[in-house]
């Protein structure tokens, strides 16, 4: 190890809905666990913070409370975020807790000037002495290689889990940037509706999620897939299995689907010529955690009628994007947001 990186105290944070992503400058990657924080309410303490407090969603006794602390891509619950980011900086930091950070955290692009300085303010109490804000869709296109610092158009879409971000971007500034509270979770809601409309059968979060990454996908897929889904049956309130194939949850996931491929055709339209020119020779890029989803470069691709990629590591893109920035100053400065 690099004698210097232990004493280095620049941190990236990607703080996402579903997921935080942790980038130590000099050390790469350092944590990445769920945005979940688990309270005891009788003694008002933290039981439990990321994936520790992930496994007891929807197991916990009355006393135990797990919340996601982000909601579309925004602090919901300030106390809950604030000691999470706590939880997590002095888990990246280990021996060097003791030192002030300087933090660059990414954030949805269309966030108000409210929910910004919410972030910065949670930033400075976990003793940063810097908080720098970067739009998570450049972040992502950084983190993904993108020259964006080119006189050409580079288009992105990250799917998140509270938010999609849809941003084409030159000479380094956004050229057009929108955040549609469409995301994953949003996905993760039409899977239990559709569970409970069409199946009778109520089930969690973790299991929708369960679902969508075992058989989900955006088109007809080469094989079937098919799984068997344990819940509570709705009529009876007892608990039932029944079998799934991967056509049920594409016609879950149609609507949310239908909505982000909207929005991404909105982009186009509203962008110069000269920009939509360079996106087709370049095609459109994408990450996030959605981007995982079989098939959905290829329902992209077939009904915008554009090259789509899914970035090499989609999940990381925006933390490394921003752990970029932390050796390059003056990129820093030129895209910050705050």
């Amino acid at each position: 190890m690099n004698p210097a990186s232990v004493f280095s105290t620049d941190i990236a944070i990607d703080l996402g809905t579903a997921n935080t992503c942790v980038f130590a400058h000099g050390r790469g990657i350092v944590l990445n666990e769920p945005s979940i924080v688990a309270f005891n309410t009788q003694r008002g303490t933290v039981e439990a913070v990321g994936q520790e407090a992930h496994e007891m969603l929807g197991r916990t006794p009355g006393h135990i409370k797990a919340v996601r602390p982000l909601r579309d891509g925004v602090i919901a619950d300030f106390d809950a975020a604030e000691k999470m980011l706590v939880h997590f900086v002095r888990k990246a930091m280990g021996r060097s807790a003791w030192r002030r950070p300087r933090l660059v955290i990414g954030v949805p692009s269309e966030i108000t000037a409210v929910e910004r300085r919410a972030v910065r303010d949670s930033g400075f109490r976990v003793k940063a002495s810097e908080v720098h804000l970067v739009d998570e869709p450049m972040a992502a296109a950084i983190g993904a290689g993108l020259p964006i610092s080119e006189a050409a158009g580079n288009m992105i879409i990250d799917i998140g889990g509270g938010t999609t971000d849809i941003a084409v971007i030159s000479l380094a500034g956004s050229v057009y940037g929108r955040s549609l509270r469409v995301a994953g979770d949003a996905m993760d809601a039409a899977i239990m509706m559709y569970m409970r409309k069409t199946f009778n059968l109520y089930i969690g979060e973790r299991t929708a999620q369960q679902i969508k990454f075992d058989i989900g996908s955006a088109t007809r897929l080469d094989e079937s897939l098919e799984m068997d889904v344990k819940g509570r049956h709705v009529m009876e309130g007892v608990p039932k299995t029944v079998r799934v194939t991967d056509e049920d949850i594409r016609v879950a996931l149609n609507e949310p689907l239908r909505q982000i491929i909207q929005a991404v055709r909105e982009a186009l339209e509203r962008i110069p010529p000269e920009l939509c020119a360079d996106i087709y020779d370049r095609g459109i890029v994408l990450t996030g955690g959605g981007a995982l989803l079989r098939n959905l470069d290829h329902r992209l691709r077939d009904d915008i009628g554009l090259p789509v990629l899914v970035a090499e590591n989609p999940l990381t893109s925006v933390v490394l994007g921003a752990g970029a920035m932390l050796g390059d100053i003056g990129l820093l400065r030129k895209v910050a947001a705050n």
